[in-house]
């Protein structure tokens, strides 16, 4: 096949290990990116500033319109089994130009992501540390520990890192999980309304920002194709766990959510959140819970920001991978290691930009939360619902073209509905781009450019391709696991 190398997939240079990762592994690498504790405490009190009450039912509105796009992206998965998930599926069903611009942005967005949340670990390590044991440790200090072990685990394979990705999200799944338990317990502030999931509360049109807010909490739940390479049982395995994903993401956080709404009281919820948004859910926990498990949050907060590097970190470095061992990025980054089977030379690129970033960062004394993590997270935020909307779209040509054994449900009604929402929402972050960064009109137009530029990128490089290499740009997009079309066998 024209790109790729030739021999048996065990002894590839380019071949990730196979069969490695079960739908339990899929699933908690995937979670572990969403980083559910961080997610609750430091994040959610903006969703309440927002939509108050509303924000519960605003998880399993969003988690309905997820449901959706997976459908049809799941279908897709059965053609496309490929590392670079979005790229192949958008080159597939748009054209290959705007397939490569799709996996720049990609790229870009996957990174900022990733690199945003060394901003966090540095700001809870140097607090828990100034707290435990009375020193000013420079946040730049534990980002860049943290930064050497995610580089560690990554180069020790999927396999490893899975476990790891798993152990912690039990346990930050687990204090919230008590959070819960307690407060119910203890009957919250005494309004058990369950008004957080009515409809006129919910779809209040003053929600908007409120929903493109929580759109974010679903950010990488679709990594689950990215390592559909790796995964024992193929596209059964994937559509399994990227189904349970969605499911989990909105129902947790909308029981987890409505708690705290219980905690506080449908009618002050939003005028919490807007008094001390930072403190919010801290709160609860420091009212309802005994003071050891307080301590232990603390501390899980860090470890929920270090299982969502590595998880962000295999994420982008199976991208730049996938991209190295078609032609679109350098060809050395589509080499894995011959035993670990990791792509170690993407992952040693990953890395490096990190550290770059973290670097510049330290030197110039920006902020790592106003500016690292909330900049990079509007980055990622942005390339990632972006890519949902062209994924939809690339679904239904696609399918219509290639596929229409696969019904009127999922190649075009799902797709459909997933992509009118999905460009609802992405204008609904545009519209709000300034409260996710917390910067002015500069900050958030170099934002925005640094997206378009990647898109820009990836296009030339295509066209390049084509005029000067046609042999490797009609490689692009295509991949030796790809599998047989058999819907017989899939739906069995």
């Amino acid at each position: 096949m024209p790109g790729h190398a030739t021999g048996s997939p065990a002894n590839r240079p380019d071949a990730l290990a196979g069969n490695v990762m079960g739908t339990k592994d899929l699933v908690f690498t995937v979670l572990a990116a969403l980083a559910p504790l961080t997610l609750i405490v430091a994040v959610a009190p903006l969703h309440f500033l927002k939509g108050g009450a509303a924000v519960p039912g605003g998880y399993l509105v969003a988690g309905v319109v997820m449901a959706l796009f997976a459908v049809g992206f799941m279908t897709m998965s059965r053609y496309v089994r490929n590392a670079g998930a979005f790229y192949a599926t958008i080159a597939r069903g748009l054209g290959k130009p705007t397939g490569s611009g799709a996996a720049m942005l990609a790229v870009a967005a996957y990174n900022a992501l990733q690199i945003s949340t060394y901003g966090a670990l540095g700001v809870y390590a140097n607090t828990t540390f100034a707290k435990y044991f009375h020193l000013d440790v420079p946040w730049y200090v534990f980002a860049l520990i943290g930064l050497v072990f995610v580089a560690w685990l990554g180069y020790r394979g999927i396999h490893t890192s899975a476990r790891i990705l798993g152990i912690l999200l039990v346990l930050e799944t687990a204090v919230l999980v008590v959070l819960a338990v307690y407060v119910l317990a203890k009957g919250g502030g005494g309004d058990w309304s369950a008004s957080s999931f009515s409809p006129a509360t919910v779809l209040d049109p003053g929600n908007g920002a409120m929903f493109a807010l929580v759109a974010g909490a679903f950010m990488g739940f679709e990594a689950t194709a990215i390592f559909s390479e790796e995964a024992r049982g193929g596209i059964r395995t994937v559509r399994r766990a990227t189904y349970i994903a969605v499911a989990f993401i909105a129902v947790f956080y909308a029981f987890i959510t409505w708690v705290i709404v219980l905690a506080y009281g449908p009618a002050k919820i939003a005028a919490a959140a807007e008094a001390d948004p930072v403190n919010l859910v801290i709160t609860v926990f420091d009212t309802y819970v005994p003071a050891p498990i307080v301590e232990v949050m603390n501390i899980l907060l860090l470890t929920s920001a270090f299982a969502a590097l590595l998880a962000l970190h295999n994420a982008a470095n199976r991208y730049f991978f996938a991209l190295g061992r078609e032609g679109l990025l350098p060809r050395v980054l589509g080499r894995t290691h011959p035993r670990t089977r990791a792509p170690w030379v993407a992952g040693l690129l990953q890395t490096a930009v990190a550290a770059a970033v973290v670097t510049v960062f330290a030197a110039f004394g920006l902020d790592p939360y106003l500016g690292l993590l909330l900049w990079g997270s509007a980055l990622g935020f942005l390339g990632i619902i972006a890519l949902w909307a062209l994924c939809s779209l690339a679904v239904i040509r696609f399918l219509r073209r290639e596929a229409p054994e696969a019904g009127l449900f999922r190649t075009t009604i799902a797709p459909g509905l997933s992509f009118a929402a999905l460009a609802v929402v992405l204008l609904l972050v545009l519209t709000n781009l300034p409260l996710l960064t917390g910067a002015g009109t500069v900050t958030n137009v170099l934002i925005v450019g640094v997206g378009l530029a990647a898109v820009v990128a990836g296009v030339v490089r295509a066209l390049y391709l084509r005029a000067r290499s046609p042999r490797l740009y009609a490689g692009l997009a295509q991949t030796s696991v790809d599998e047989p079309r058999d819907l017989a066998a899939d739906n069995a």
